[in-house]
This record gives structure tokens, sequence and C-alpha cells, in this order.
């Protein structure tokens, strides 16, 4: 399983409020399309954001699950709502699972493999969610 660390509130809109594209500069490598992901909450907030909500100011911990489905350019961002932004590539995202407990751990630039502990820490919780 790998990881993207994702800057708040970008990581809990993932997590908590239906954002299901995620903007990136460079294109999402094949190689991880159809993966499942930790979405982390990086240690930094973004302060051009304007996204508001509960759950929004945990830093530096995995708040969710997302599988990657799929990667597309976007000149003028509307092709993802109110999420998408113009000159990006958009990372759709489905099958979002929300952790209850956000599990503390220290993130990376671009995809990044966590350790064993990580993700048995947070499959634990998803499987306490669907079960």
């Amino acid at each position: 399983m790998k990881a993207l660390t994702i800057r708040q509130p970008w990581a809990g809109a993932i997590a908590h409020q239906q954002k299901r594209v995620e903007n990136r500069s460079w294109k999402l490598p094949a190689k991880h399309e159809g993966a499942r992901i930790l979405i982390h909450a990086g240690a930094q907030l973004d302060r051009d954001a304007q996204v508001y909500g509960p759950n929004l100011g945990v830093y530096g911990a995995v708040v969710a699950v997302a599988t990657l489905t799929g990667c597309h350019w976007s000149d003028d961002g509307t092709c993802c709502g109110p999420w998408g932004f113009a000159h990006t590539y958009h990372w759709t995202l489905t099958d979002v699972v929300a952790l209850d407990k956000p599990v503390p751990a220290k993130g990376r630039l671009g995809i990044w493999t966590p350790d064993e502990e990580l993700v048995m820490s947070v499959t634990a919780q998803i499987k306490e969610i669907t079960v």
C-alpha cells in the first residue's frame, strides 16, 4: 500500500466533505492507477485554501483511505466541480473511508511507502468501520 501527503484543509475535505479530486502539477504514474492509498494530512496548512468544517485541523496523520481511479489534465478546472483547479492534473478518488481516529505519521513528498506498522494501524480501523 502507498500513501499520499496532502496539506490541510484538503486532506480533511477528502475525508469528510466529498472532495474526490486531488489537484497536482504532475501526472499520476500509471502504475498507481487503481491502487488503494492512505490519505495523509501534512504538517502544514495551505494558507490559500478557503475550506472550513469539522475535522480539518488534524496535521501529521493518516485521515482516510481512498482508491486512485484516474488522472486527467484540466485547462479550466470545471470538470471536477468546485474542487477542481485550472491548469492542473486531476487525480480522481473513489471509495473514500475516513478514519475515526487519525493515525499519527510523518509524511513525505510524492507517493510514498508507509511502514508496516502504520498500514496495520490503518487497516485495523478500516475493518472495524466496514464490519
